[in-house]
């Protein structure tokens, strides 16, 4: 059953999100004012060096919650999101993604609610530039082996949607 969107409105905007109101019309005719979010696109990285797994330790104020994540951020305006890819990984981490990135999955992280798409990349080869650039990003930033990102992702250790989604296709599909 398909829905259509009569009229949107703003409710809020900055230089982060979106917000509109949208007057819905569902399949029975009935009116819903729903809300939507629009954000940019964001990019992410799964860097495989041998059998580790680059990770970042992560505290996210909004829910108040450690875990660990893949590097990625926002895509720029006029950025490809592979460029993206690459630029957010090496700020975040230290570490460039060398190479040819490859497509790993692509996934909208609340269909219901945010038109963002999240593009995530599998890099095979990296280089080490230094600290990161955007130090406040992670608390800190491992290489963590194949093995231990199952024991992880068991123990609750990586929830984050893009993260769960990226490492749990890596691992069953390769």
């Amino acid at each position: 059953m398909r829905w259509y969107v009569e009229s949107e409105r703003t409710i809020y905007r900055d230089r982060w999100l979106h917000l509109q109101g949208a007057d819905v019309v569902l399949p029975n005719g009935v009116h819903l004012d729903h809300r939507v979010i629009r954000r940019p696109d964001a990019a992410f990285t799964v860097v495989v060096d041998r059998d580790r797994i680059l990770l970042l330790w992560r505290h996210r104020f909004i829910t108040n919650t450690w875990g660990w994540e893949i590097p990625g951020g926002a895509v720029e305006p006029g950025e490809e999101p592979v460029a993206a890819a690459r630029r957010e990984t090496a700020e975040e981490t230290g570490w460039r993604p060398d190479g040819i990135l490859q497509p790993l999955v692509r996934l909208q992280p609340m269909a219901g609610l945010l038109t963002v798409q999240h593009h995530v990349f599998r890099a095979e080869e990296a280089s080490y530039l230094g600290p990161p650039v955007d130090f406040w990003e992670a608390d800190r930033v491992v290489w963590v082996p194949r093995p231990e990102v199952r024991r992880l992702i068991a123990a609750g250790d990586i929830v984050e949607a893009t993260t769960l989604a990226a490492l749990l296709h890596l691992l069953t599909l390769g």
